[in-house]
């Protein structure tokens, strides 16, 4: 007998350990098994077919691969590994390769973009759900037989329905019929209205503008974000806001304030896409998914003019001597060349009926006030004639002028001051103690008319008083010594 020594052995041991460990390297080292990670939902007892997998539940739910959520389209394949790979999306076609009618395509690009995201596990679990009964169906050579094999077995809602847990039965039943309600009266594709003020806006002074989402139907969508870009205008002093339509389907109203003068507003939403796209796994065996990106953006945009702030016009008329306020004065407001007229707040030229500038008149206390005025505007304000013990001073060929311009947002008080009348003085002749012969008067502008007739009559008394003096001088016993005394004889 051969003796072999303790050496030989352990180097035999050795070589067979080798040889042992070559070979399961060249079969190759079992690979780790699959991870799936379940997002929101709820899993229920597994739906018979050939060789289904007894140990497992069926997820009515969401899955989390790369991070992101995503939603099975292809029931009775393999979960998606958390890392799974895909390739380039195509357009969503049902389990077994046949296209889907275009009104359940909207529904599910709605459903995807509305609840894609959701952190409700009651609707994630109806939204599953939904997908599987609308792309997993009956048909010819595929139904709920438990002798379908995976690919050929088509999704039995009824069966998931009656083995949803108790404690959310109800509740995922009616976000199903309340999803499917939704999805066929708000589906795309969409149209989004973005509506503008009829009038121009005032810089600094905010105005509505109203943003409508609409279905294929043309009624509204609520819920729908909306991302808004303003130029040359601020809402909420914000150049860009995200808001939401109302949950009525209405429009959501913005208070647009202009900084400029062409304040300009742009929107962008996501909508449903008319078809949505789906992910198909590199490995045959998996789940296609869909994401959130059954969508398509839309956007729009509309500008509007803004004009400065308005002013007003307040002129006050005055009594140059005692500063008080002069009633019922006409004042014509025009331009600064004096002759074009002045420009309301909406452009138009401010003219009477006989389309000259507009006239004025000072109320009681000698003002007049005119508002909605464009701005800035140089502006004059003309007397046009000179009102009742005024008119000496006026002069109609040079008549009282003030200009000023009036600055935006701003009240431009100018004043009109008027020089009253002289008033005449009284002034006496001395002409003895005869009362008659003090009544002539002379004015401050030379002698009245009264004066000179009264002069005149007193001319004519003293010549008539003369001459009887004189003829009686002349008769020889006429003349009496008090007489002659007073004459200097």
């Amino acid at each position: 007998m051969r003796r072999i020594t303790l050496g030989a052995r352990l180097a035999a041991l050795a070589a067979g350990i080798a040889t042992l460990s070559g070979s399961l390297l060249i079969a190759g080292a079992p690979t780790a098994a699959a991870e799936f990670v379940e997002g929101l939902g709820v899993g229920t007892a597994p739906q018979p077919y050939k060789n289904y997998p007894k140990d497992k539940h069926d997820w009515l739910g969401s899955y989390i691969v790369g991070g992101k959520t995503v939603w099975c389209v292809k029931f009775a394949y393999l979960e998606p590994d958390k890392n799974e790979k895909y390739g380039e999306p195509q357009t969503l076609v049902d389990k077994y390769g046949g296209p889907i009618d275009a009104a359940v395509s909207a529904n599910i690009s709605y459903l995807l973009l509305q609840y894609g995201e959701t952190k409700d596990r009651v609707k994630a679990a109806a939204l599953a759900h939904l997908l599987h009964t609308w792309t997993a169906p009956s048909g010819p050579d595929h139904d709920t037989q438990p002798t379908r094999t995976f690919d050929k077995v088509a999704y039995d809602p009824a069966w998931h329905e009656q083995n949803l847990p108790a404690d959310v039965r109800a509740d995922v039943l009616k976000a199903v019929a309340d999803l499917r309600a939704e999805a066929t009266a708000n589906h795309g594709p969409w149209t989004t209205v973005l509506t503008k003020p009829t009038k121009p806006q005032v810089i600094g002074t905010p105005d509505k503008w109203t943003i409508e989402v609409r279905n294929a139907a043309g009624s509204g969508v609520g819920n729908v974000p909306v991302t808004v870009d303003l130029d040359q205008a601020t809402v909420d002093g914000k150049s860009q806001v995200t808001v939401k339509t109302k949950e009525n389907g209405a429009g959501v109203e913005l208070d647009v304030v202009p900084t400029g003068t062409k304040p300009k507003v742009s929107i962008k939403l996501d909508s449903p896409a008319d078809k949505p796209s789906v992910l198909p796994p590199v490995d045959g065996k998996k789940q296609a998914v869909v994401t959130t990106g059954g969508k398509k953006e839309l956007k729009a945009n509309a500008e509007v003019e803004a004009v400065t702030p308005p002013g007003k016009v307040v002129v006050t008329k005055l009594d140059e001597k005692t500063g008080k306020g002069i009633p019922s004065v006409s004042l014509r407001l025009t331009a600064a060349d004096k002759t074009a007229p002045a420009v309301g707040q909406d452009g138009k030229p401010l003219v009477g009926a006989d389309g000259k500038p507009v006239v004025l008149v000072t109320g009681a206390d000698g003002k007049a006030t005119v508002p909605d005025l464009k701005t800035p505007q140089d502006v004059c304000v003309i007397e046009v004639a000179a009102p009742a013990g005024y008119e000496q001073a006026f002069n109609p060929q040079s008549p009282p002028t003030v200009c000023d311009r009036i600055k935006d947002g701003a009240t431009l008080d100018l004043t009109v001051s008027n020089k009253p009348n002289v008033p005449k003085v009284p002034k006496t002749i001395p002409a003895g103690d005869d009362p008659v012969n003090t009544a002539a008067v002379v004015g401050g502008d030379g002698p009245s008319t009264g004066l000179l007739l009264t002069l005149g009559a007193l001319l004519l008394l003293a010549t008539g008083v003369g001459t009887t003096l004189i003829r009686r001088a002349r008769g020889p016993q006429a003349v009496s010594r008090k007489m002659r005394k007073d004459w200097g004889h």
